[in-house]
């Protein structure tokens, strides 16, 4: 999973233009009709609006880019020397342009006063990434989507900025003995949180 971290300005910026417009640029299924954001990876990473107002009408993905777009952090061709580096190591060989369906959640953040959007990629989706480590309880208790489907019980045991590691607990004895294990950090639920899993 890459993170990628945006300013908040420049990511309103893009949403205003969006918001402005009356045409869109298509996505693969056809015409769009309503505002959106698009994740280009290409020359550089940047997110940029889905609007049409006869100002610029294509998008750009490896000879040039537009320096007013919301660039992610360390990822500017304008700016950062080791920018193909960042790109790479975030999405490897692959380029294009994704569209997206995180106007919305954006828009809150920004309205909540963020002053950073963070979006998690894991090359095929594209999320809006809520909180940081340090939101989460050391030694608490989650629970984590399970490959089986459902969720399993886990105690937090160590988080980073992407990921945390934890240990399965309170579920049945053969998932219990199982060694700690990754996932990303927006994957534990509180155990309050209804959200599907």
């Amino acid at each position: 999973m890459a993170l990628l971290s945006f300013t908040a300005a420049s990511v309103a910026a893009q949403i205003a233009h969006a918001r402005g417009c009356s045409t869109f640029l298509p996505n693969w299924n056809g015409p769009v009709g309503k505002p959106a954001l698009i994740l280009i990876v290409g020359n550089g990473v940047h997110l940029r609006s889905n609007g049409i107002d006869g100002t610029t009408t294509r998008i750009v993905t490896t000879e040039r880019a537009d320096p007013t777009h919301a660039f992610a952090e360390g990822i500017n061709p304008f700016r950062d020397p080791g920018w193909m580096a960042a790109r790479q190591a975030a999405f490897r060989d692959l380029t294009g342009q994704f569209y997206t369906d995180i106007l919305d959640d954006v828009q809150m953040l920004i309205d909540r006063g963020h002053d950073t959007i963070r979006l998690a990629t894991d090359g095929h989706t594209i999320r809006v990434f809520l909180r940081r480590a340090a939101d989460y309880l050391i030694g608490g208790t989650y629970d984590v989507p399970s490959g089986l489907g459902g969720t399993f019980r886990v105690i937090l045991k160590d988080a980073t900025d992407t990921h945390a590691l934890v240990q399965n607990s309170g579920n049945c004895e053969d998932f219990d003995e199982m060694l700690p294990y990754r996932v990303p950090l927006d994957a534990l639920i509180e155990i309050d949180d209804r959200r599907a899993a």
